[in-house]
């Protein structure tokens, strides 16, 4: 469910997420003894450029004690800060129950069975099933930060598509592009939005609106452009630039991966599902639901879900199943929790993030907001979008970047002109479309694996409808700029 750091084909291997996290740490420790702190007075709580002071040098220890924090204990502290409403303790707790309750979800594989079932007939039916299928695997991107779950997708349906006359890269269009274009266009991602907005102070889910636009805009044409290419290759298979690689699905030794039959219970798991987030959507927007209510309400979902797999013996799941599901679930989960915990422990060793206290934090926003005073909102939204992109190639994981990047990018959208939530945007389109093209992504690399087709042909293939892509994103930045998206 997260991008993790793995090996890849081209012999490129990116850091481990808590490792570029522990070093960040060990920087911002080592910068609290070189670089003086500031802080920025205002009496009437808005503060500027001209508000900064600096008050000189103000290093942390090795070792806090007490509430001190020190490099050694900048870990536990990032883990207790806030209280059940917070950016850290709070969303802590609901990423693990969400985390959980979807880890139930998809060991009943109603989502598997659902995929067979829809393209067992080849023809035009099939092609009809294409645009389909891409806004299934969106709205699984955006509802549950789908990443290397695609991997399976992937397997189980390149066997089905090579019968009904597709090519691999038609799977991949519809499975892995998809999730990632639900991914950074989402309007609840646990793993980047939710994230980010935490961390920027937002309220979960705020900014819905725009979103959900945007993730339709970007799904249509998505949808659009798979259902164009997939019928083309169907209608004429020697157009593939994957014809060549695709000769293995030819072997008839080939082994297909087994899987349930749709059933009824599976039917119940997805509109479990609907409802469910139905019922999520209702009360963000109705009762302004935040993260005690949200985690309730997933816990619910999960629970409907492991009552109808026991009753229907989904899978052969018991209700030991049902515990184990759950519990792997949850461990999916503990490291995008343990890196909010890391991005909100540097925080509080480089002294906080709250603009009135002596930080650090404040002496890097003061010297990045002198370096882009004076440019157009609309240009710096701009130049946050392109850093997050570049930013994405080291650091592959969604809750990671919103950790390394947002505690700085926030703060510093309010001293340029820009609306918090512009900058979260920013960072999820900038993260999410990178995915789509980045050979340190865990998740792309494995389902070009899966699919055996090289990355210099996907890059090939897709680096057009990717430079399409960034520049759709382009254009929702300028517009949530100019209608000051908050």
């Amino acid at each position: 469910m997260t991008q993790k750091s793995a090996p890849s084909s081209t012999g490129f291997k990116a850091p481990d997420t808590f490792i570029i996290l522990f070093f960040v740490a060990l920087i911002a420790w080592a910068a609290t003894w070189l670089v003086p702190a500031g802080r920025f007075v205002s009496e009437t709580g808005e503060f500027s450029i001209d508000a900064f002071e600096g008050v000189g040098r103000q290093p942390a220890p090795l070792f806090g004690t007490g509430e001190e924090v020190g490099f050694l204990n900048f870990l536990f502290e990032g883990i207790i800060a806030g209280d059940r409403y917070s950016s850290t303790i709070g969303l802590l707790a609901f990423l693990l129950i969400v985390g959980g309750a979807f880890g139930i979800i998809m060991r009943t594989g109603a989502m598997e069975a659902a995929l067979k079932q829809a393209i067992a007939k080849p023809g035009s039916q099939g092609d009809v099933m294409m645009p389909i299928l891409f806004v299934l695997f969106s709205l699984g991107g955006a509802i549950f930060g789908m990443g290397e779950e695609a991997i399976v997708f992937v397997m189980i349906l390149v066997p089905a598509f090579a019968r009904a006359g597709y090519d691999t890269l038609t799977v991949l269009l519809v499975t892995y592009v998809a999730t990632q274009v639900g991914f950074a266009t989402s309007w609840m991602n646990p793993f980047s939005v939710v994230v980010a907005q935490g961390i920027s102070g937002l309220d979960t889910m705020s900014g819905a609106g725009l979103r959900v636009s945007m993730w339709a805009v970007f799904t249509a044409i998505g949808a659009a452009y798979t259902y164009r290419y997939a019928r083309r290759v169907r209608l004429a298979p020697d157009s593939s630039l994957a014809r060549a690689s695709d000769e293995w699905l030819h072997d008839a030794q080939h082994d297909e991966l087994e899987s349930q039959k749709f059933s009824s219970g599976h039917l119940l798991i997805l509109l479990t599902i609907l409802i469910g987030i139905a019922w999520v959507a209702w009360g963000v927007a109705v009762h302004q639901y935040y993260f005690p209510e949200l985690a309730a309400q997933f816990f619910a979902m999960g629970l409907v879900a492991a009552i109808i797999a026991r009753v229907f013996r989904l899978n052969g799941m018991d209700l030991n199943a049902c515990g184990e599901a759950f519990r792997d679930g949850a461990v999916q989960l503990a490291p995008a929790a343990m890196i909010i915990a890391f991005a909100k422990g540097t925080v509080l060793l480089l002294g906080g993030d709250k603009a009135g206290d002596a930080s650090v934090l404040n002496t890097a926003l003061y010297s990045m907001a002198t370096l882009t005073e004076g440019l157009p909102a609309h240009i710096a939204g701009l130049g946050m979008f392109i850093l997050q992109a570049i930013t994405n190639i080291f650091v592959v994981s969604g809750s990671g970047q919103a950790a390394l990047t947002m505690p700085l990018m926030a703060p510093l959208s309010d001293l340029i002109g820009v609306e918090r939530q512009s900058a979260v945007l920013a960072f999820q389109l900038g993260d999410g479309l990178m995915n789509l093209i980045v050979p340190s992504s865990a998740a792309l690399m494995g389902c070009l694996a899966a699919a055996r087709v090289g990355w210099g042909l996907w890059f090939q293939f897709f680096w057009k409808p990717f430079v399409a892509l960034m520049l759709l994103g382009a254009v929702f930045i300028l517009i949530a700029i100019s209608i000051g998206y908050s």
